[in-house]
């Protein structure tokens, strides 16, 4: 089973969701852990390969969660997230971007801690 690390205020976003969005996303990221997918979790494109965004909702909105899988020999929960507008896109600019600098940084530190052990 792969080691699950939560990046940031990642963990304490998840814990402010409803009890069923965290079940939901907790299964989801354990399933992850054991080499599977859950139905509620998808590839997140234009972020590079291995990066996966998990959708749950309930009556009061959506919620996201994104990890890596491809990062060492970890799972990285990198964002949490509720997505406020009701539009169809998945992700709102401002998160995307907020991914996207995290998962650079941890990609960054990955390789230095892989050249530092070589």
């Amino acid at each position: 089973m792969k080691k699950l690390t939560w990046l940031a205020d990642s963990r304490s976003n998840v814990k402010s969701f409803p009890a069923g969005v965290q079940d939901d996303i907790g299964y989801a990221l354990y399933s992850a852990q054991l080499g599977e997918m859950s139905t509620k979790a998808k590839p997140l494109h234009g972020l590079g390969g291995g990066v996966i965004e998990i959708a749950a909702n309930d009556e009061s909105g959506t919620y996201r969660a994104v990890y890596a899988v491809s990062i060492g020999d970890a799972i990285y929960v990198i964002h949490a997230f509720q997505k406020k507008s009701k539009s169809g896109i998945a992700a709102p600019q401002p998160e995307i971007e907020l991914v996207r600098q995290r998962l650079k940084q941890l990609r960054s530190e990955v390789k230095n801690a892989e050249k530092k052990s070589s």
